[in-house]
């Protein structure tokens, strides 16, 4: 039996075969989550393929973030389709406003290492940083999976990617993916795993490595894997790579994706001093506990420069209430900022926070194509929290090194 990368390990033990990169395989999954966005669509698979009982409820999550509470009555209405559904089923559902459907999963224990996880939503690789493959999928191949428990999957190659060094100063993860993917470019990894190696992932916050592992998908991944010890699952030795890349973290500064292509990456010094509208800090990448007192860091005293509207999600109820209880979400909110409930609407723009035609926002978010947050007229830079919370603060795109504290 040849050495494995983890891609290989995980497809093996869940299609109970020997796998390698490229073979095609039928698996039993684990765990399947479905939001608000797609989850009304696999419903109505799953009954046109004449399903009457889901393989196994207890394996299944429904979860409201994407209009949550329902903006208007076309999305009220699938809500209570997925209410309906989940208590027909005996399915756990989690109801809006408790947050991002990512977070929930990690926060609730629903996800381990070495499990397989679908989901409707393409960021679900967060869960690589688990030990999970993890990868999001159409409401089709969710539909089946309600009905079957299973789905084919080919096995993918994996590029792995050591990362040297220590990040400097006011440098973050969501600054070393961003570097990655303009390095390898939007499809520089089309359906390939990745595995992330190095000394920084052994020290950094389980936050760092979700912002990493959840971004893998922008370069086109199937699912990424930040391995570190206790992780639960690792590759063999001698395990084969399509593709082995150095990353010096030493050289990264802190850095923007600009419109309208996550792989369009400059530092933020390149930049530095370009108006713009609107700031925006939350998301499954970026709206923790930790990217919120990184903010908090920045503003606490101080007050966001006239002009500029900063829009707050918290990633979950938890991570709101645990930044209250810190003080955080005063120092915030005093600074100018506004709240809004946890969940994903700003983010894809179904839901609040809006840009007009021509405006530039600057967010901690994981997409900026032409119509995310709602208005294929506007222009979205993503940044890390600390550079957003810098900008908010000055009115102009800021290199967060710049701020003292």
């Amino acid at each position: 039996m040849q050495a494995k990368t983890i891609a290989e390990k995980i497809l093996s033990f869940h299609s109970g075969k020997d796998v390698s990169a490229g073979d095609i395989v039928f698996c039993n999954i684990d765990f399947l989550m479905a939001h608000d966005a797609n989850g009304p669509m696999a419903i109505k698979t799953f009954e046109e393929m004449g399903g009457v009982k889901v393989f196994d409820p207890s394996k299944i999550v429904l979860i409201m973030d994407h209009a949550c509470p329902a903006p208007y009555e076309r999305i009220s209405n699938l809500h209570m389709m997925m209410r309906k559904f989940s208590k027909e089923q005996g399915i756990r559902l989690i109801e809006g406003g408790e947050g991002v459907c990512h977070q929930l999963v990690v926060e609730r224990g629903f996800v381990k290492a070495r499990d397989l996880v679908l989901g409707t939503d393409s960021h679900t690789c967060t869960y690589g940083a688990l030990g999970a493959f993890s990868t999001g999928v159409g409401a089709a191949d969710m539909g089946v999976a309600f009905l079957t428990g299973k789905n084919w999957f080919k096995v993918p190659e994996t590029i792995r990617i050591n990362l040297h060094g220590e990040l400097k100063p006011r440098c973050s993860a969501k600054d070393v993916i961003l570097y990655i993917i303009g390095c390898l470019g939007a499809d520089g990894g089309n359906y390939k795993a990745f595995e992330f190696y190095g000394e920084y992932l052994e020290n950094c916050a389980e936050a760092d490595r979700l912002t990493i592992a959840n971004m893998v998908v922008e370069m086109g991944g199937k699912t990424g894997f930040t391995c570190c010890s206790g992780l639960g699952i690792e590759a063999d030795n001698g395990a084969r790579y399509c593709k082995t890349i150095d990353i010096d973290l030493t050289s990264i500064t802190p850095g923007v994706a600009k419109p309208h292509s996550v792989d369009n990456y400059c530092p933020v010094s390149e930049i530095a001093g370009m108006p713009f509208n609107q700031a925006f800090l939350g998301s499954c990448t970026n709206g923790r506990i930790e990217d919120l007192r990184t903010a908090a860091e920045i503003l606490r005293g101080k007050h966001v420069a006239d002009g500029i509207r900063l829009l707050i999600v918290p990633a979950s109820k938890q991570i709101l209430l645990k930044a209250i209880e810190e003080g955080i979400l005063k120092d915030l909110l005093n600074a100018g900022a506004v709240l809004f409930t946890p969940g994903c609407g700003v983010c894809v723009g179904t839901h609040g926070g809006v840009p007009g035609d021509g405006e530039v926002v600057i967010s901690t978010s994981n997409r900026n194509f032409k119509g995310r947050m709602g208005n294929n007229k506007a222009f979205v830079y993503l940044a890390s929290p600390a550079t957003v919370a810098a900008s908010a603060l000055y009115g102009v795109v800021t290199d967060p090194r710049c701020v003292a504290l």
